[in-house]
């Protein structure tokens, strides 16, 4: 009679119900149970021979350890939570990217589920993740709530990658992975106003009521580092959604016809800035300089091709997963991880028109 779970009398060699289990193993091997767990668990004392002799036998047997009977011991799923707001935005997905190649690499699987913004949702999604008792999460927040702080309370490493809960209470609490946004928007707004621009709109600043994110800070710090005045009426505020970031583009060029260029803070918002020019036959760069944060693939593919600021996003991806699968998260931060971000020069922005020159046009 054949062995458990190996092909036994019968058509075409169909294999038994039976599944080897790891008493199977334990027996063919000459060994114990507990000493064949020890192999697979990578615990405890066991001498190269009889592990190689194991590894083996589990083989030939086509044995695989049972991921639920471990989750059973561990009272962990052996699994990271990643949380992102969107799967489908390009940031998003290359995001998403670095943490699966990373979590590939590692020998982790991932528990992928979006927020589309929506506190709420990131709320149950965190529930569930805690209900699940993931090893590790990676989230990113999507606004002032922060339902993910419980995590580090009870020792599964939590890391935030892209952004930090906007509430000012975060400082630094929770180990996060960010790029050098700051820096990214001090080099957008230095080329700018090297281009002889004055009149500069800010576009995506956080909606009324939300606190100033690092990036209208380095905006405003920026031109004040430049001499530049910053003009409150010049800094577009909007929800971060498509249709908030058109309403936020049409009001800014429609209200200041004197604007030269618009820095947005995002490729929503510097998507919504394209369009509202192109219907206000705004000519980029001879009327309009436009730049904006994050360079995704229609950046380039724009006409005129877009100035955009780089973040590495997978790059970010990679790096948060290691944080959390490999425990350091634990240990408590040392102040965010920042990787630097790059101001991609294209053919988007031009020298400042002079009122005469837009006259004209």
């Amino acid at each position: 009679m054949g062995r458990a779970g190996h092909a036994g009398p019968g058509p075409a060699g169909e294999r038994d119900a039976v599944a080897t289990t790891i008493k199977d193993v334990a027996a063919a091997a000459g060994v114990g149970i507990a000493t064949v767990s020890r192999v697979f668990s990578g615990t405890g004392s066991v001498s190269a021979a009889t592990r190689e002799r194991v590894l083996a036998v589990a083989g030939d047997l086509d044995y695989r350890p049972s991921a639920v009977g471990r989750s059973l011991k561990t009272r962990r799923t052996g699994g990271l939570g990643l949380a992102v707001p969107d799967v489908s935005d390009p940031f998003c997905a290359e995001v998403v990217a670095g943490v699966l190649e990373c979590a590939r690499s590692l020998g982790q699987h991932v528990l992928l589920d979006a927020t589309l913004g929506d506190p709420a949702r990131e709320a149950e999604i965190a529930d569930r993740f805690a209900e699940q008792r993931v090893d590790g999460v990676i989230a990113m927040p999507s606004g002032v709530a922060d339902p993910w702080t419980g995590f580090g309370r009870t020792g599964v490493p939590l890391v935030y990658v892209g952004r930090v809960p906007s509430c000012r209470s975060w400082a630094g609490k929770v180990p996060a992975v960010l790029a050098d946004d700051a820096a990214g928007i001090r080099s957008a707004a230095e080329y700018l106003v090297g281009l002889g621009h004055r009149r500069i709109g800010f576009l995506g600043a956080p909606a009324p009521g939300t606190p100033p994110d690092v990036r209208e800070d380095a905006f405003r710090a920026a031109l004040a580092a430049l001499g530049v005045p910053v003009d409150e009426d010049l800094v577009a505020r909007a929800r971060p959604t498509r249709d908030s970031a058109y309403a936020a583009a049409a009001g800014l060029m429609q209200r200041r016809a004197d604007l030269t260029a618009v820095l947005a803070s995002g490729h929503l918002p510097g998507e919504a800035a394209v369009l509202v020019a192109r219907e206000l036959d705004l000519r980029v760069p001879a009327d309009l300089s436009i730049a904006m944060v994050d360079d995704i693939a229609w950046a380039e593919l724009a006409d005129p091709p877009l100035t955009a600021v780089n973040r590495p996003a997978r790059d970010l991806g990679y790096r948060a997963c290691e944080l959390a699968a490999r425990g350091t998260a634990r240990r408590g931060p040392a102040g965010p991880v920042l990787l630097p971000t790059e101001l991609i020069v294209r053919g988007s922005c031009g020298p400042a028109p002079s009122r005469r020159d837009r006259a004209r046009h």
